[in-house]
């Protein structure tokens, strides 16, 4: 049997390009034989013709009138003689017609046949002349049917790239575009995530579990008569871990997991989404039960009849019909489950929401300070480290961030340490990755005149002067006048976490935020377009204290803020002209009192912030260990370091120069 093994050698595999090469080979031969290119013809000029005519030499003269081409022929005493050998000889093929001994270009044929003419008179010879055209059958042909093979050939490599490569599958070709382009998850062969490599996220992870348990055991569910959830949607910021919860569900479920995106049901033809839906549904029914992961589905979800002024057919509508039905309509699916992701829960249409089709909405939020540590434990597991990281460190520093964003600080603390040539990651690299991340690059050739460096100084002591001074504002982590990113210098803080915000802790936060300008007008007299980010921020704040959140006596206690998203087309204001112009003037009178109540605070405490500021601009980089030294220890500390709660109103840093905010907290406040 070894032997039989051995006997049959790989044969070549049959393609058809031998076919195209052996006609190609066949045409190149039948133009030799029809040009008579293998026949021992030579050129000649008109000179040596007209020397071989007065010697009787030629029989007879072929004049081809189309490509001023003569072609020669000799007599058979003329081939005899030894001037005439080397054309003499018969040519290595036979040939269709007779082949002539020589061939030449002539110029005016006029001219040709007259003095043709005088040596046949002078020499009284009888050399035939004659004329004829030179046809080439096969090149006419081919000319004719190439622009016919270079349309069908365009056409077909068009229809294979719109039906997504080769034609295989059912159908082939064209017929194969109405397919699902969902990816069967293999257990196998790709990546495995599992819960495990999840870290935070508890209750979300909480209601996966129990979808793959619906499917691995769904008589211990539907014994006591419940039914098993039709789909579930995983909702929340970007980077949170939405798609990563579904690549656990892959790994860690032993049913078929069907993944695609949003973006696959789009085409260019009308109705391919909708057969893809049809597809997608089938393929998963033949394979129940099983799972079905819908990414970004907000790109077909939509609600629907917004925007659409055309009145033209709208292929995404008819995509979330399908949808529809397939989810929950007449032909239920069973024991299918659709899971679903999107940061944009708000725009979708209130039909896919509502139960029977996703039965179960899990939002997915940012991490707590737990959360984070957790976070942190499992993107450090690759990480070299040179020593035991203080992972609660790292998650207080750290606030704000999703797990994307951590997952980029480890990866970034690794390329710095590898930047310095060091053999580990240290404490400091990951320091220095979150102040890389949050600030940008640090430009320290960044040209600086002493005035502007000095008036940089001065801002940034103004703002950490008045939020050491205030007992809500957040506490100072460290404060640099070294340009980073679009900012001339940056003041981080550790914001404290928390679940509600009060009045008098917005409007500290804003007093510490004017602290900048308020402290060049304090020192100088003067202001500058560095407090621009500083304005933006404050003004979204008591914007949102006056028409969000109610916190203004006049305006009272009334909100103008849409949750739900319908009063996106922005035709009129929910207020008056006159609430509105109340509304400017509220916003107006909160900004300027905390302005003026940081100037207050500084001017108490000019020597201290001079102090700083010098010490600011000889150090370039201060931390809390220096405001400790000069203004004392912080009468109304407060150990936010054991508590987990998670704050609505984060602040990753607070870059006052021209650049924008880095955290926009009337906004995060919602």
């Amino acid at each position: 049997m070894a032997k039989d093994n051995n006997v049959n050698p790989k044969k070549p595999k049959f393609s058809s390009w031998w076919i195209y090469g052996l006609i190609a080979v066949l045409l190149i031969g039948f133009q030799f034989l029809g040009s008579g290119n293998f026949a021992s013809t030579r050129k000649t000029t008109t000179s040596e013709l007209q020397e071989y005519l007065r010697n009787g030499d030629v029989k007879e003269i072929m004049i081809i009138t189309n490509t001023r081409q003569a072609k020669v022929f000799l007599t058979d005493e003329a081939l005899a003689k030894d001037v005439h050998k080397d054309v003499a000889e018969k040519p290595f093929l036979p040939s269709a017609g007779a082949v002539p001994q020589y061939v030449l270009d002539y110029g005016d044929l006029q001219n040709f046949e007259n003095e043709i003419k005088n040596i046949k008179k002078e020499n009284n010879l009888d050399t035939i002349v004659d004329y004829d055209t030179d046809n080439n059958y096969l090149m006419d042909l081919l000319l004719g049917i190439l622009p016919f093979v270079l349309i069908i050939g365009i056409w077909i490599y068009l229809m294979r790239r719109m039906s997504g490569g080769g034609g295989g599958g059912a159908g082939g070709q064209i017929f194969n575009i109405g397919k699902s382009k969902a990816k069967l998850f293999d257990e196998k062969t790709d990546t495995r995530t599992s819960f495990k490599d999840v870290a935070g996220l508890e209750g979300a992870k909480e209601e996966v579990e129990e979808i793959v348990e619906f499917l691995k055991n769904p008589d211990k569910y539907t014994s006591l008569g419940g039914k098993i959830p039709k789909g579930a949607l995983l909702v929340g910021p970007p980077g949170t871990g939405k798609t990563l919860l579904a690549k656990a569900v892959a790994g860690e479920a032993k049913v078929p997991f069907f993944s695609l995106s949003g973006s696959d049901f789009v085409e260019m033809f009308v109705g391919v989404g909708a057969s893809r839906v049809r597809d997608l549904f089938k393929q998963a029914k033949d394979k129940s039960p099983a799972i079905i992961f819908i990414d970004e589905i907000d790109a077909i979800g939509r609600a629907r009849g917004k925007n659409n002024f055309t009145g033209s057919n709208d292929e995404r509508e008819n995509t979330l019909n399908q949808l529809l039905t397939e989810m929950d309509g007449f032909g239920t699916n069973t024991n299918v489950i659709v899971l679903a992701a999107t940061n944009r829960a708000d725009v979708l249409d209130k039909a896919l929401m509502r139960a029977g089709r996703f039965d179960r909405q899990i939002y997915v939020d940012l991490p707590d300070i737990r959360e984070r540590r957790e976070i942190f434990e499992v993107h450090l597991r690759p990480i070299k480290t040179a020593e035991a990281l203080d992972l609660e460190f790292l998650a207080r520093q750290t606030p704000g961030f999703s797990g994307a964003d951590i997952a980029n600080v480890c990866n970034e603390a690794a390329l710095i340490a590898a930047r310095k040539e060091r053999k580990a990651v240290t404490k400091q690299d990951f320091l220095d990755a979150v102040d890389r991340i949050v600030g940008g690059l640090e430009k320290k050739n960044k040209i600086i005149t002493p005035g502007e460096k000095k008036t940089i100084a001065y801002h940034e002591a103004g703002h950490a002067t008045t939020s050491w001074m205030l007992e809500h504002a957040a506490p100072l982590v460290k404060v640099t006048i070294v340009p980073r990113g679009q900012s001339l210098g940056a003041a981080w803080y550790l914001p404290e976490e928390r679940l509600i915000v009060r009045p008098e802790q917005m409007l500290d936060e804003m007093c510490a935020t004017m602290g900048g300008r308020a402290a060049e007008k304090v020192i100088f007299n003067k202001i500058s377009t560095g407090a621009l980010s500083d304005l933006e921020k404050v003004t979204k704040q008591a914007r949102a204290m006056v028409t969000i959140y109610g916190l203004n006596e006049k305006i009272g206690n009334l909100t103008y803020y849409d949750s739900s998203g319908q009063d996106s087309y922005g035709f009129s204001k929910p207020y008056s002209e006159e609430t509105a112009k109340t509304i400017d003037e509220e916003i107006s009178k909160i900004i300027e009192a905390q302005y003026q109540r940081a100037i207050k605070v500084l001017t108490e405490n000019k020597d201290k912030l001079t102090i700083l500021a010098e010490r600011l601009l000889e150090k370039e980089v201060i931390f809390k260990e220096d405001l400790e030294k000069i203004f004392g220890k912080r009468p109304f500390d407060k150990d936010f370091e054991e508590k987990g709660q998670e704050s609505l109103n984060d602040t990753k840093a607070d870059d006052p120069e021209v650049a924008g905010t880095l955290a926009e907290e009337g906004e995060e406040n919602k």
